[in-house]
């Protein structure tokens, strides 16, 4: 198949589907920086609602730079993957001092931004400044893969390599914006991972998947590694219309989230045992007036499988000593603080909030 021909029926398709999206209508690449970190992982029903909520709380990126982290992260709170929000963060505080809050306007330029890959960088620079360069997210690895009938893997150094260079040929440099979002709107809503629209599709001739049955098979993607199981014991402690909760500090994606005391094991245990063995537990014991067990909670992360219990500990009075990170908050303000869905999902649950 011909560039031209696939670039001239791609576009077309869009011009007639295209749905009418807020960063469709802008160049802005503020708006259009802020549309790609939020689309990551992240489908567009369910992206836009926090797109219209950071774009009404942060009108610009000097608006967003001086944000707390915590107001950042709270305004995420239930898109997951917590890395994006912070990055997005600190980008943004280095457009706003470092490039007086004006972003870079060339792909290379946009990459040295924290959070900006080679897929966001390509996404600015064409749609904002019309720069030449193809963009590669899932949507277009999936068109290519079975227009072109490629079984290189999608997720190796050297597939990712060959779509890049592959789309790249394939761009229509007159018009990189239009062709990019073209794609990837076809991967979207026709070329979709299941139920690919191939009766009614403009490349159903030509297309090597649609001519060979291959439509479930491409794109191919290496097995990912198996998913760790992880058993959560999330100990709720309050004192009347308090709770005490846990500033997550560790390296890890919840960092500056808000959860409870945890005690992790590597099975299902009682909670009586957890009561005894545990050295901080066995303190507040005496202060215990009511223990509660909640049932099992799962919540499902790339590689691992958590399974949560929430105890619940009323306490008579609050504990003179308590470990570093923890600390009691009135339930209105646990209500403000960003925290991981997981422990929201409970607090919502047992309507405590």
């Amino acid at each position: 198949m011909e560039a031209r021909y696939f670039s001239k029926k791609v576009v077309e398709w869009y011009q007639q589907n295209k749905r009418s999206l807020p960063w469709r209508n802008t160049k802005d690449p503020y708006k259009i920086w802020l549309s790609e970190i939020i689309l990551q992982q992240t489908r567009v029903s369910q992206g836009l609602p926090y797109y219209q909520d950071f774009v009404r709380e942060f009108p610009n990126v000097h608006a967003l730079a001086s944000a707390s982290e915590q107001k950042v992260l709270r305004l995420w709170q239930g898109l997951g993957y917590y890395t994006r929000a912070r990055n997005l963060h600190k980008a943004a505080k280095e457009v706003s001092t470092k490039h007086k809050g004006v972003f870079p306007s060339s792909f290379e330029e946009l990459k040295k931004l924290p959070g900006i890959g080679e897929y966001t960088a390509a996404a600015i620079a064409s749609i904002s400044f019309e720069e030449a360069v193809a963009v590669v997210d899932g949507n277009v690895f999936r068109v290519l893969a079975r227009m072109f009938g490629i079984d290189k893997p999608i997720n190796s150094p050297e597939g990712k390599k060959y779509f890049s260079s592959l789309a790249n040929q394939l761009l229509d440099k007159k018009q990189p914006a239009t062709f990019n979002q073209a794609v990837m709107e076809f991967g979207a809503l026709h070329c979709t991972p299941k139920n690919p629209q191939c009766s009614t599709c403009s490349f159903n001739a030509t297309c090597i998947a649609n001519k060979n049955n291959l439509q479930s098979v491409l794109p191919y993607k290496l097995a990912s590694k198996k998913s760790r199981r992880r058993y959560f014991y999330y100990i709720v402690i309050r004192k009347g219309n308090s709770l005490l909760m846990n500033l997550r500090k560790g390296n890890d994606i919840w960092k500056g989230l808000y959860d409870f005391y945890l005690i992790e094991k590597s099975r299902l245990v009682k909670t009586e045992h957890l009561l005894n063995d545990d050295l901080f537990l066995k303190k507040l014991k005496p202060l215990i007036s009511d223990v509660s067990t909640s049932g099992l909670f799962k919540h499902i992360l790339s590689h691992q499988n958590i399974q949560a219990k929430f105890i619940t500990l009323e306490l008579a009075k609050k504990p003179v000593a308590i470990p570093e990170n923890l600390r009691f908050y009135s339930i209105k303000k646990v209500g403000q603080l960003p925290k991981p869905v997981l422990i929201s999902r409970f607090l919502s649950d047992f309507r405590l909030l």
